[in-house]
């Protein structure tokens, strides 16, 4: 039996500022059996429009995600806050234009963020990484109030060889970021941040993993401007490399994998 049709939406952040995700993301895939297509005519979600109330913009780039990716049974997406605005947002955005609220209605189900695609969908824990450091993730708030990924992320890291794996303390609190919040309101975000980054130290960890880029930069910031050499990593390139990579150039390996 065929399997589906299958495209990435990379996101506009990953594109602009990490498209190693979208690398990882394309190299995971096809080793697990997966032919992605990159639809090169992808935008933003426009979940920043929505937040910031720009209603009708937002509409605007929902009918263009649903004319790109319309033709497609699986979009998988490496960002639990993008992946979410198709059934979050989405509905909000289309009401008063029927035709993209069915639009809407059917294409949303088809979007899934990349851990819930591998496990739910793909039925895989173990993908064959390797990644021999001290890791800790961080649940972004997307990924556990919208996209509602609970343990998925944690038992795909859990399943990596040589990885040395850590709980976050306090790991439900927001890292500050929120899109535009961080910028309407620097000094509570840069609160929570600077939380954020100490509960991160208190790990040991070399490594800090999210399913979300924009968090992962807003923490690393911080990390990075008071000196600390935490990696920022995101979770699909922990799952991407193998025995055959080695371990991450410039980070401590774990005495058990030595």
């Amino acid at each position: 039996m065929p399997r589906p049709r299958t495209a990435l939406f990379v996101t506009c952040l990953n594109d602009t500022l990490f498209p190693g995700t979208g690398r990882a993301a394309v190299a995971l895939l096809r080793r697990l059996g997966v032919e992605v297509d990159f639809p090169p005519g992808q935008s933003c979600c426009g979940q920043m429009h929505f937040n910031t109330g720009y209603r009708k913009r937002t509409a605007e780039l929902a009918r263009h995600f649903v004319d790109t990716f319309g033709d497609y049974e699986e979009i998988v997406v490496p960002s639990a806050s993008c992946a979410g605005m198709p059934a979050e947002a989405y509905p909000l955005a289309a009401a008063g234009d029927p035709g993209l609220a069915r639009a809407v209605a059917e294409l949303a189900p088809r979007v899934v963020e990349l851990t819930e695609y591998l496990t739910d969908r793909l039925g895989v824990e173990e993908v064959g990484a390797y990644f021999p450091h001290r890791v800790t993730y961080h649940p972004t708030c997307h990924s556990l109030r919208a996209t509602r990924l609970g343990d998925r992320p944690y038992r795909l890291l859990r399943a990596v060889r040589g990885i040395d794996f850590v709980e976050l303390p306090a790991q439900e609190e927001c890292c500050g970021f929120g899109g535009t919040f961080s910028v309407k309101n620097p000094a509570v975000s840069g609160a929570m941040n600077g939380d954020k980054a100490r509960h991160v130290l208190e790990t040991g960890a070399s490594v800090l993993a999210a399913v979300d880029n924009s968090c992962l930069m807003n923490i690393g910031g911080r990390l990075d401007r008071d000196g600390h050499p935490v990696r920022t990593v995101h979770l699909v390139e922990i799952l991407a490399r193998t025995e055959q990579d080695g371990p991450l150039p410039g980070v401590p390996v774990v005495e058990e994998a030595r």
